[in-house]
């Protein structure tokens, strides 16, 4: 649409995010801290109903958190302690390939070993399996086993010795964020029911009206309204693209499930447990599990479901009330419409597999923070970029779950066999997955330099699911001492975090106790 040039030149002054939540506020405290890094006269508006209560079920995070929570300016012993929160080194996988008693694998957080010098997966092939391919790559497989942190109390905040992310109390962390937006960023906040939004006569949104007769006027607006979509869906009518003929699960049923003692282990990493028709997740935080079945309607009932999970929790499910939640696997055709942009999951949602949802918070506001269009006319270059960039992420998310589902060789149930139908597979996975059997997962199969999931994720779960390669063997290779060398600093490495590094439940307490050091 062709504008007056001064319409063009309007400077965007006003950001208004509509909706709070873990997207909602994670949206307000980048903007707010990116606007105060850059000097400029920006300010930021989260305007949040008190009658719609948040999902508050996200509760796995991706290594990024790392870097989002420092650039909006939370140390870690606070996150830590104010959102009982536990160091997570990746995903273990139970029966997803073939249900066997032992059938179980790692996706660490870790790449392989040497993975910008060479690529381990064929020299792991003429071993024949004797280690499974993440125990032979890297050593964080061996510190989850034990569970051993990532990292100690001396360790600075935010970093590492292995590669971290977080398990975290989705309610708690809100409410940290509202806190440090309002308290110490600037972020207005307005609490408040959206009735509807006024328009301008170039079809932006000029403002949105409350039910008691305020209007919240803005210049650009982050819709993380939830599934409401209010204002992506509501007023663009952007349409909505399921993908329930790939990803199958519609339900979920969550847990609360306290330690049966204050000293239990706590888990360094997500439990996938896989379930007749779904899986279950087992996550540990400082006070207790957060457990719950992801299914398909069409494959189990509701009371079979919720059956099967209090099954898995045992006799202390008996005192715990659950709650279900529906899942519309889906994003939107586009996400950013005029001067309205979608984030979290009034843009879509797939399943908890992988924990992408959070991630996908940030990476959505790094694009918008970090290059805040300054003028009405950059929204429209800002909301191309971000569209192109966006669709090819929802498309690797979905074929990357699918991936897990689509290589198994269970055959038990309905659920497993329709997954592992090609018929169900996303365009050009047969394809890929065609090319791995000859060759392994590499960057250059890949269309974008910077992949939500790169070649070594891919790499961790066809091996793990021991999806059968026929690669060429490489004992003789010029590569093969390298391998070799890599293989022995590996080994070194493992057996030195093995001995130093502490049990997490006691890393927990020691930043409850004392904190980290600070950077």
């Amino acid at each position: 649409m062709t504008q007056p040039h001064g319409e063009t030149d309007r400077p965007v002054k006003r950001v208004v995010v509509v909706g709070g939540g873990s997207a909602g506020w994670i949206a307000a405290c980048r903007l707010a801290a990116a606007v105060r890094r850059s000097a400029g006269d920006v300010t930021v508006t989260l305007v949040e109903s008190a009658q719609v209560p948040t999902i508050g079920v996200g509760e796995g995070t991706w290594p990024t958190m790392r870097n989002t929570l420092a650039k909006i300016g939370i140390s870690e012993t606070d996150f830590v302690r104010r959102c009982d929160a536990a160091f997570k080194q990746g995903a273990r996988f139970v029966g997803w390939a073939d249900g066997r008693p032992g059938d179980a694998y790692y996706h660490p957080l870790n790449p392989p070993a040497g993975a910008t010098e060479i690529d381990l997966a064929p020299h792991w092939q003429p071993r024949g399996g004797a280690a499974e391919f993440a125990s032979w790559v890297d050593y964080q497989a061996a510190l989850c086993d034990a569970g051993l942190a990532p990292k100690s109390i001396t360790t600075p905040e935010y970093l590492g010795q292995a590669n971290y992310a977080y398990h975290l109390d989705a309610g708690k962390f809100a409410a940290l964020l509202h806190e440090h937006a309002t308290g110490r960023l600037g972020v207005e906040h307005v609490v408040g029911d959206v009735v509807r939004a006024e328009m301008a006569d170039n079809g932006d949104v000029a403002g949105v009206s409350l039910v008691d007769g305020r209007t919240i006027a803005g210049d650009l607006f982050v819709d993380c309204s939830g599934f409401a979509a209010l204002l992506i869906g509501g007023v663009y009518d952007i349409p909505f693209r399921s993908c329930r003929d790939v990803m199958f699960a519609d339900r979920a049923i969550a847990m609360q499930v306290p330690y049966a003692d204050p000293d239990d282990p706590v888990t360094c990493h997500t439990v996938a447990t896989a379930q007749d028709a779904g899986w279950i997740w087992d996550i540990g935080l400082w006070t207790r599990r957060g457990i719950g079945h992801v299914y398909s309607s069409a494959h189990i009932s509701d009371d079979q479901a919720e059956a099967a999970l209090r099954r898995y929790v045992g006799p202390a499910a008996e005192e715990l009330s659950a709650r279900t939640l529906r899942i519309e696997a889906g994003h939107r055709e586009r996400f950013w419409q005029n001067n309205c942009v979608a984030v979290g999951l009034s843009a879509g949602f797939v399943e908890p597999l992988e924990a992408s949802a959070l991630m996908l918070i940030e990476a959505s506001m790094d694009a918008i923070a970090d290059r805040l269009p300054r003028t009405r006319a950059a929204i429209d270059t800002a909301a191309r970029q971000f569209n192109a960039a966006f669709t090819h992420h929802w498309s690797r998310i979905v074929e990357f779950l699918k991936l897990h589902y689509a290589i198994t060789r269970r055959t038990d149930s309905a659920f497993w066999r329709d997954h592992a139908d090609p018929s169900t597979w996303p365009d050009g996975l047969a394809e890929r997955l065609a090319l791995w059997r000859d060759h392994p997962p590499a960057a250059a199969d890949f269309d974008h330099a910077r992949e939500v999931f790169g070649w070594p994720s891919y790499q961790y779960v066809l091996h793990g699911m021991k999806y059968p390669t026929r690669y060429p063997r490489h004992d003789a290779a010029p590569d093969a001492a390298l391998a070799r060398r890599w293989i022995a600093r590996t080994d070194r490495t493992r057996a030195d975090a093995m001995q130093r590094l502490p049990r997490h439940r006691d890393l927990l307490r020691a930043v409850r106790d004392h904190g980290l050091q600070a950077v």
